[in-house]
């Protein structure tokens, strides 16, 4: 597979008139040599293809990376680059742009004089935003891992357990059932605190009557799974239960848009009509949703800017929600895998309002 993946960005590559990509994101390059570990470059040309890394993951690399000229040195794969020099021919050599920063780039300066630095974007993303069947079983299985944590943490969800004490425990428990870890840190937001749409789980203690946002996900072997609920303590207000509603109708209609090509900013749309003939269009602060894999926000984006389409294969999150300052938040998240001629919702999870 990662084959059929450099031979699809040697493609690219003459797309852009570039002679070489220099690949730094450890997601990108996961995806193109299946290497796991956390220090790592790739160079990719259009008849060649090096990966750099140091003595700690000779081993590892020899069992994980194929199809590439491995170089392990005690340099550092930028000095090892710089060492070894750019493959024969390259005058442009592109470069991430979103994730080289300014000091590596400069070292490329001064290490090639002479040769073009092409700022390149979403380069590798782009190849990864049809998801195969292996990437998406990947995704089901972090999906399930984190339904079957959302179920056992419900019961810790009282009055008087503190945020982060959640947290944590949704951590060990996706380790514990087989995840990598978590895909990002678990947000668990209550009352007030849930208006803040991405709160760190804090020191708060839970309050009877008062609203929960859990988003949390986990990663099976680097992919990704984003899940968001909101429950409530005790008895809740009527006009609470009926902003929850509203929120769910959003998120309903949504998923029930969802197309092969349908341009991502009018699926946003639909959810964003939705709450605003409802009165709560100001209170939606945030893009529908996201893409799903190695990153846990990938292409397409799907938001009233975004120029991106739905395309077969998309893993993509839904979740609308409203941020009320000062009083609550309530978000419902669910992924969802595009298909031709429909789509599949990956989470099983009940959407109505769970009260504890």
């Amino acid at each position: 597979m990662e084959h059929s993946r450099l031979t699809a960005l040697r493609q690219r590559l003459k797309q852009q008139r570039l002679d070489a990509v220099l690949i730094s994101s450890l997601p990108n390059i996961r995806y193109l040599t299946g290497f796991t570990g956390s220090h790592a470059l790739v160079i990719v040309s259009r008849d060649s293809a090096q990966f750099f890394t140091d003595p700690r993951y000779r081993s590892q690399s020899t069992q994980e990376v194929r199809g590439l000229r491995r170089i392990v040195s005690r340099r550092s794969p930028l000095d090892s680059l710089g060492h070894c020099g750019l493959p024969r021919g390259s005058r442009r050599l592109g470069f991430e742009a979103q994730h080289t920063t300014y000091s590596h780039y400069r070292e490329l300066k001064k290490r090639f004089p002479g040769v073009s630095l092409v700022p390149m974007f979403d380069l590798v993303e782009d190849l990864g935003v049809a998801k195969e069947k292996k990437e998406i079983d990947l995704i089901r299985r972090a999906v399930r891992i984190t339904e079957e944590v959302l179920g056992e943490v419900l019961a810790l969800v009282r009055p008087g357990i503190a945020e982060r004490d959640i947290a944590a425990e949704i951590s060990y428990l996706q380790r514990r059932k087989g995840a990598d870890g978590d895909a990002f840190a678990p947000i668990v937001a209550s009352g007030e605190r849930g208006a803040l749409p991405h709160a760190g789980a804090s020191a708060k203690r839970l309050k009877n009557r008062e609203l929960v946002t859990l988003d949390f996900g986990c990663r099976v072997e680097g992919y990704g799974s984003d899940l968001s609920r909101t429950v409530g303590l005790g008895k809740i207000p009527g006009k609470t239960r009926a902003h929850y509603e509203a929120v769910l109708t959003a998120q309903t209609l949504a998923i029930e848009s969802i197309k092969e090509g349908l341009p991502a900013r009018d699926l946003d749309a639909v959810a964003r009509r939705s709450l605003r003939c409802r009165g709560l269009g100001k209170y939606f602060v945030h893009s529908l949703g996201h893409g799903l894999g190695l990153h846990i926000h990938e292409k397409p984006r799907i938001a009233p800017l975004s120029c991106d389409r739905l395309r077969a294969g998309n893993v993509i999150t839904i979740e609308p929600g409203i941020y009320v300052p000062g009083r609550y938040g309530i978000r419902i998240e669910d992924d969802v895998v595009v298909k031709e001629g429909g789509f599949e919702v990956l989470t099983t999870s009940t959407r109505d309002l769970i009260l504890l």
